[in-house]
């Protein structure tokens, strides 16, 4: 059950970054983020009364919310700087380097963890690698202001702190009920993500926000929510080194409605590196 889960996140998670890219197009990415997010929290909450998990949260373990907390704040510098390189950049350039973190997540899960190293694993981190390399490189265009190359640190960091969620928040929810440790580590990120737009001043844009964008805010919201919800429950009962490549398969998805509904081109070097990233990901599940 736990890799349909995982499936489900890939999905939902995919779906995400067009909606996201669409409601960011005229809003500020950090307001955009911190709006998004108490969307999540109230879905993420929604769901612990569902299945009746609050009445567990007397039983956590101080060890368990601090690495939901650590998990939580990895999660919001992830969004932040993943919704600013989307911001400034096309999606199918920022998604396969944030889609990156695939590799560096197995690498952790496998130092960190103890989980088992296998031929398939090594060469399907191989090819998600050579796939990411392909999708992301691009001839200069003359003339290119450097400031449009800031996507890429972005995106990169964006990257680094995906990984860091994925095992902390491994770690963290061992000891919890899923849904309820997605709903704990919402707080963290909310509260975060509200910080950064009132430091940087940004909270008068809520104003400017047109209808469009917040419908598509909003939505994005709610398939990140339950993204969230199956990617922790998969994470709670199979090995991180194979949930987070499968969920990372959301690229295919986002790529493809990157191509129908944004109109970004995708070059033959792209295609063959999206077919490696997507064979990379399935040779984990043999």
């Amino acid at each position: 059950m736990w890799i349909l889960f995982a499936f489900g996140s890939a999905i939902f998670a995919g779906v995400t970054a067009i909606l996201a890219k669409i409601g960011i197009k005229n809003t500020d990415s950090n307001v955009a983020t911190a709006i998004r997010t108490v969307v999540i929290l109230i879905f993420s909450w929604l769901m612990v009364f569902i299945v009746g998990s609050q009445d567990t949260i007397s039983t956590i373990s101080s060890n368990t919310l601090i690495f939901l907390i650590l998990s939580g704040c990895a999660t919001g510098a992830s969004w932040l700087c993943y919704f600013k390189a989307l911001q400034l950049g096309d999606v199918n350039k920022v998604t396969p380097i944030d889609k990156s973190s695939t590799i560096l997540t197995m690498l952790l899960a496998l130092i960190i963890l103890g989980e088992p190293v296998t031929i398939p694993k090594f060469i399907g981190m191989i090819g998600i690698g050579i796939g990411t390399y392909l999708m992301i490189t691009k001839k200069k265009v003359e003339g290119q202001k450097a400031r449009d190359k800031k996507w890429f640190i972005y995106a990169v960091f964006s990257a680094i702190f995906a990984s860091l969620t994925s095992i902390l928040g491994k770690i963290g929810i061992e000891g919890v009920e899923s849904n309820l440790g997605t709903a704990i580590r919402t707080i963290v990120v909310l509260v975060m993500a509200w910080i950064v737009v009132f430091v940087a001043r940004k909270q008068d844009q809520l104003k400017k926000i047109d209808r469009k964008s917040w419908i598509f805010i909003c939505l994005s919201g709610v398939t990140t929510g339950l993204s969230w919800l199956c990617y922790y429950r998969a994470l709670q009962d199979g090995q991180a080194s194979i949930v987070v490549p499968i969920d990372k398969l959301s690229i295919a998805i986002t790529v493809a409605f990157s191509y129908l509904f944004l109109k970004e081109k995708l070059t033959k070097k792209s295609l063959a590196g999206l077919i490696l990233i997507v064979a990379g990901t399935f040779s984990l599940l043999i």
